[in-house]
């Protein structure tokens, strides 16, 4: 006996959002090979922390400073610049050691404000700090507006393994990422990914960054 219209229209219904969220799922599993990036950290000239999830980017960007990475730390993003300026300095990064750009209200914008006050400060080589998620973006963004520049990748670092990361806080934002990407390479011709493919983009070639 086959299935009125209305068992169908239910049964799709049902298997629409299970669909869904199921695809979101194997997006976050596989998403630290797809959107993360590493590098193998040396003395850089600058520190440069993305604006948002302000306490662990603080955190990891004072890690970096009292390592000795770099001397002087840029805070980028209009939402929590203050914020983790202040994080910083709590956690004993010397108040003249932190400068902040405040007016950046999106990843390319943190790039294009940041950079004319890097060639302020003359960095040569530059440690990027945000989200694991979002270091590809970040770094095709950085790479387009100041290709010269040698960015090296210091992610803040997802809690647990793969399965734990379904249960985060953060798997929302690392499926939204997905359409992030997609929508920064419509909008500014940012393509995250054809640095690994052709081997020569600034973000990985100096930075000897894996993903």
């Amino acid at each position: 006996m086959r299935p009125g219209p209305f068992r169908r229209l239910a049964l799709l219904l049902l298997l629409v959002p299970l669909a869904v969220l199921a695809a979101a799922a194997a997006l976050v599993l596989a998403a630290d090979p797809l959107l993360a990036v590493r590098s193998a950290l040396k003395p850089a000239d600058a520190i440069v922390v993305l604006g948002g999830d302000g306490p662990r980017r603080a955190a990891r960007a004072a890690a970096l400073f009292r390592d000795g990475v770099a001397p002087r730390i840029l805070v980028t993003g209009d939402g929590d610049c203050l914020s983790i300026r202040d994080e910083l300095v709590r956690r004993g990064v010397p108040p003249p050691a932190v400068e902040v750009e405040c007016l950046s209200r999106n990843t390319m914008e943190n790039a294009a404000f940041s950079a004319p006050i890097l060639v302020r400060m003359e960095a040569r080589r530059v440690v990027l700090v945000t989200s694991w998620f979002h270091m590809r973006r970040a770094l095709a963004c950085f790479d387009a507006v100041a290709p010269r520049l040698a960015l090296l990748a210091a992610p803040v670092e997802p809690a647990g393994g793969a399965l734990d990361r379904l249960a985060d806080a953060d798997a929302p934002r690392v499926a939204a990422e997905y359409v992030k990407l997609g929508w920064y390479a419509l909008r500014y011709g940012v393509l995250p990914f054809h640095q690994v493919a052709r081997g020569t983009g600034a973000s990985f070639r100096h930075a000897g960054g894996a993903a």
